[in-house]
């Protein structure tokens, strides 16, 4: 009698590890089991685990940061830290960023931007937007490692999380426009239900309970206008979104994640914990360098 009950319940499991497999294997190049299945249709209802593919992305890179800064700088740290975050999804979003910026900066139809996206090579928007966002990055993490290693290691979880969760949201708002046969994101970017969206959106949340209140109303309200005008410009732009908009989308979304915390820093609010007395690398969470927990 168990086995008839718990099988059905192993089979649920099984599809679900499956659709989170398919989702890692697409955005990073972390190895997953070869008994993986794959279908077209498997791989867009993958969609809802795209935020949870962010939570592994970001423990390794705390992880990585943790590592190297016990034997290195911050600023060498970070740099090293942020190879990592390269290697580890083949700069698949940031492959999207610059594709997005050469296609929309140097045309003037839709026709031609989508031609352009396609394009591998990159051009003069999309080196001078890469080389930006990168640089960006790099002194927004290293402003945070100057405070202590919570504010770096927090940031840098929850940037990888909520930028997957907000660019994956546009799916579900949004037509798909790019050509079907060239497109690196053609099967994930046809549709999105109410309860993958639902699913993707709690795990994106999840790590701002880490964060004071009044950090995580900043970041919302930045994010859902970011979002809003991202869709009003790519609509303006191109008509929709190609699978490069939604790398772009998540590289834009982490650098704004970046920026409102950084700009929280020399408050007297910003992060809020369950736990209290130790840090990740084992330091004291009490006193100034805290900044504030907020009760």
């Amino acid at each position: 009698m168990s086995v008839s009950v718990n099988e059905p319940l192993k089979n649920k499991v099984a599809a679900q590890l499956n659709l989170f497999y398919l989702a890692l294997s697409f955005f990073t190049r972390l190895p997953v089991p070869k008994t993986m299945h794959y279908s077209e249709a498997l791989l867009n209802k993958a969609n809802r685990y795209f935020s949870l593919v962010g939570l592994v992305t970001g423990l390794l890179l705390a992880l990585s940061y943790v590592c190297f800064s016990t034997f290195l700088p911050a600023n060498i740290s970070i740099l090293l830290t942020m190879t990592i975050s390269l290697l580890l999804t083949g700069a698949f979003h940031e492959d999207g960023l610059a594709d997005m910026a050469d296609g929309i900066g140097g045309a003037f139809t839709i026709e031609k931007r989508l031609t352009i996206m396609k394009d591998s090579r990159i051009g003069t928007y999309g080196a001078v937007t890469l080389v930006m966002a990168l640089l960006l990055k790099f002194t927004l993490l290293v402003k945070l490692a100057e405070q202590d290693s919570n504010h770096l290691l927090l940031a840098i979880l929850l940037a990888e999380v909520l930028s997957r969760a907000v660019a994956g949201s546009l799916i579900s708002s949004m037509p798909y426009v790019s050509d079907i046969e060239q497109s690196k994101s053609k099967p994930l970017a046809q549709a999105q239900s109410s309860s993958e969206l639902t699913i993707l959106l709690l795990i994106g949340l999840a790590p701002l309970i880490f964060y004071s209140s009044e950090v995580i109303f900043s970041l919302l309200i930045v994010l859902v206008l970011f979002r809003w005008l991202f869709k009003q410009w790519l609509m303006a732009r191109i008509g929709g979104f190609t699978g490069d908009c939604l790398g772009a989308g998540q590289q834009l979304s982490e650098l704004l994640i970046y920026l409102t915390i950084v700009s929280y820093i020399n408050k007297d609010v910003f992060i809020e914990v369950a736990l209290t007395g130790h840090n990740f690398m084992g330091h004291s969470l009490t006193g100034h360098s805290f900044m504030g927990i907020v009760g």
